[in-house]
């Protein structure tokens, strides 16, 4: 059969693929479709045409399969927040621990029976500590209003989460089970004001209009919670009164913070901020170490799911007293501070300088003595004089990003024959493909998936590795 674009086709879907598409075949040739689940019998619409496989878009459920279920929120067919809600947890954790395995024998060329079971969450919705919830002027139509033979207008207060692949359009939300019960009430408040006062949206194109997010973090160890209100202006008195109706209407915020962002980039990050209710941040803990986590601070989106994400490679590390330790990736050093026992020292490592500064505040916060960070790129840092300071280390944790590690970086490990690696990973795809070359020289002992994300198709994994005799 001929799959050119546009051509409308029966599909059986055979198995979870990469990015949580369902996958398909037709003589042979692999079809990806989004929002199915394998069992399914669909008909869908080819939309991308590759030279080794196709895109397609699901028309209609011909046959569900019997591991389809209602999702929880009705957004969920069009939403990008929660891609998997369609599949029972039990289901989506068996999909993601298999595609582990399929990037660790596929492109790691590794005997698939070293990926052990995944680790589930304890809570499958609400699990969040943090929403970024996006405010235009312009609302995501629904498929009917799309359909619709009469003009249907899209402008609106829009409060909610970016329509999947539109920057321009926001899909204004009615529900969301992310984070606690109280993010969305929050997020509907602040819209319900900002309609009823007259406050505008921001516009993206005209680069005008007042409000732009809403982000809101909470502690799960704490009772500690955070909004922080990004705005295109400085305007006070509006943020002054909206912050008032916030506190009366929702006692449990024990922050508020203004960040305005008057660039055009549409991040939620502000060029400055103003506290406006108050210290300016919140305080969480992993493990027995207490973090302050200020609005744009990076911290791990699952606390729960964090500790155990440590404590798998704490334990797969096995340290030692007198151990040294490199952390490759450190980022505000929640992972440097974890390892810190019973360690001589251990050595973080990261690019970004904000980072860094966290990661030496942390340290300080939290009474660690042993722990040092060094900022730069990891392939120029990353190097002997480091060592001649700081001494060889005896385990090397590396948390590389989605791209994993720079292959110069991957050469240096090879050459440097550290005892003990534990490598985590928020990509398994590209842990697989630095596996491959690692396994020169180190032995790939075993790699534990860890579900970050319930309702999605991420999954964060940690291997284990040994050096050769």
């Amino acid at each position: 059969m001929a799959l050119k674009k546009g051509t409308i086709v029966e599909l059986e879907i055979i198995d979870a693929a990469f990015k949580g598409k369902g996958l398909a075949k037709v003589d042979g040739l692999a079809v990806f479709v989004r929002d199915t689940t394998p069992g399914d019998i669909v008909e869908a619409r080819i939309v991308k045409k590759k030279k080794n496989y196709r895109e397609a878009k699901l028309l209609n459920i011909i046959t569900p399969s019997p591991h389809r279920i209602e999702p929880t929120c009705k957004h969920a067919p069009v939403c990008g927040g929660c891609s998997w809600q369609h599949i029972p947890y039990s289901k989506q954790l068996e999909f993601k621990t298999q595609q582990v395995r399929d990037h660790i024998s596929r492109i790691g060329g590794l005997d698939e029976s070293i990926v052990l079971e995944g680790i589930g969450a304890e809570r499958e919705l609400y699990y969040r500590n943090k929403m970024e919830y996006s405010i235009g002027n312009r609302r995501w139509l629904t498929e009917e209003e799309i359909k619709s033979d009469e003009f249907v207008d899209d402008a609106a207060f829009a409060a909610g989460l970016h329509a999947p692949g539109r920057f321009d359009k926001i899909l204004n939300i009615q529900e969301c089970h992310l984070q606690r019960e109280e993010s969305f009430q929050i997020l509907d408040f602040v819209r319900s004001y900002c309609i009823e006062h007259n406050i505008e949206a921001f516009n993206t194109f005209e680069n005008e209009g007042f409000m732009r997010h809403v982000m809101i973090r909470n502690a799960h160890h704490t009772n500690d919670f955070m909004v922080n209100l990004v705005t295109y202006r400085n305007e006070p008195d509006t943020i002054q009164a909206l912050a008032e109706a916030l506190l009366e209407e929702f006692p449990i915020i024990t922050t508020i913070v203004n960040n305005i962002n008057d660039q055009k980039n549409p991040t939620a990050v502000g060029r400055y901020e103003k506290v406006i209710h108050g210290p300016g941040y919140i305080v969480d803990h992993i493990g027995e170490f207490s973090f302050k986590i200020h609005p744009n601070a990076f911290f791990q989106t699952h606390t729960a799911q964090a500790e155990k994400l440590y404590e798998v490679t704490r334990d797969f590390a096995d340290l030692e007293d007198g151990d040294i330790v490199y952390d490759l990736y450190c980022g505000v050093g929640t992972l440097s501070l974890f390892m810190s026992k019973p360690a001589e020292k251990v050595v973080g490592i990261e690019l970004v300088d904000v980072a860094v500064e966290n990661a030496r505040f942390n340290a300080k916060e939290n009474g660690v003595d042993n722990a040092h960070f060094i900022k730069g790129d990891m392939k120029e840092v990353f190097n002997q004089s480091v060592e001649q300071k700081y001494g060889s280390p005896d385990v090397l944790i590396t948390d590389p990003p989605r791209a994993g590690m720079h292959p110069d970086v991957v050469k240096r490990l090879c050459e440097l024959k550290v005892p003990k690696i534990v490598y985590v990973s928020c990509n398994s795809s590209t842990m697989a493909r630095d596996l491959k070359e690692l396994e020169n020289v180190y032995n790939v002992e075993k790699v534990q998936p860890v579900d970050m994300f319930p309702q999605t198709y991420h999954i964060e994994a940690v291997a284990k590795l040994s050096l050769k005799s």
